[in-house]
Formats: C-alpha cells, structure tokens, sequence
C-alpha cells in the first residue's frame, strides 16, 4: 500500500538533479513535506527519518544524492515567503490522485512522532486547498495516517 501511495512521485521530472530550483517538482516536494514537519517549532528524529525514507523511496536515491534532496527542500523551504510557489509546480505535475497521495505523505509525516499539532494541520490544510485535494480526501487520507501511526493523538479541526 506504501508503495502505490508513493509511486506517483517516481514519475516526477528530476529536473536538473537534487539542487535544481523549487521549480523542480522533486525540491517542491522536498520543501513542502519540511515544512509540514516543522510546522509545529519542533524538529523530532522520527520525523526527520520519515521525511528522509520518504524523499528515498521516492526517488530511488541514498546517501549524497537523499542528502542533496533534503538540504535542498530546507533550503527552499527557508527561502520561500509562502507555499504556492511549491504548490503551484504540484500542482502543474500532478493528477488529481497524485495530489491526494501527496497529502496523505504530509499526514505520515505529521503523524511520525505520533502527534497532531494544531499548525501541522492547518499546513496540510493549506497545501490541499492548494492543490485541490478536496476536504473529504484530505480528512480520509488524515484518518489513515493516524490510525497507522503507534500512539497517535491529538484532533483536527475537520472532525
């Protein structure tokens, strides 16, 4: 199931390579899923590892190159003034189940550390209104994170 929820990132465009530009849907990714995970201040390893597996099994890539993916998803992340830059280029590459998928990542994410906090959901909110994923799919995708999260707690604002 992990892996058809994945498998519409491996069709991505890698664009020039791992430090191309946010225009690069791979970095756009990158950069979102960074932000969701330290939407709430705090930085867990559990966190960081999902993100890292993630960017890995996405893209077939290890060690300097999952390196570069990442350094380069903060970086963009910590340039940008606001998401649309990042959702915009999504947007444009993805179908609409592609999109969904990518939001239920963002949920698997959020949910790594088994907590919801209150501005990780809001930012998933905001990059599927975004990118068009509908409330009812942002909301399923959410429930099944958490239910496959150990421990998960917190509530969203949805139920």
């Amino acid at each position: 199931m992990f892996e058809r929820v994945l498998s519409f990132l491996r069709d991505l465009p890698s664009g020039s390579g791992a430090s191309a530009s946010a225009d690069d849907p791979r970095v756009a990714a990158s950069a979102l899923l960074f932000h969701v995970m330290n939407a709430d201040g705090v930085r867990q390893d559990t966190e960081w590892e999902r993100f890292k597996k993630v960017l890995a099994e996405s893209y077939f890539i290890s060690g300097d190159e999952l390196d570069a993916l990442a350094a380069a998803g903060e970086r963009a992340d910590n340039e940008a003034i606001d998401l649309y830059a990042f959702t915009s280029v999504l947007k444009r590459h993805l179908d609409a189940e592609a999109r969904k998928a990518f939001i239920g990542l963002m949920w698997e994410i959020v949910y790594a550390d088994g907590e919801l906090h209150e501005l990780e959901d809001n930012t998933v909110w905001r990059v599927a209104e975004l990118i068009g994923v509908e409330r009812r799919d942002r909301v399923e995708a959410r429930l099944k994170a958490a239910a496959a999260a150990p421990g998960a707690a917190g509530t969203s604002s949805d139920e």
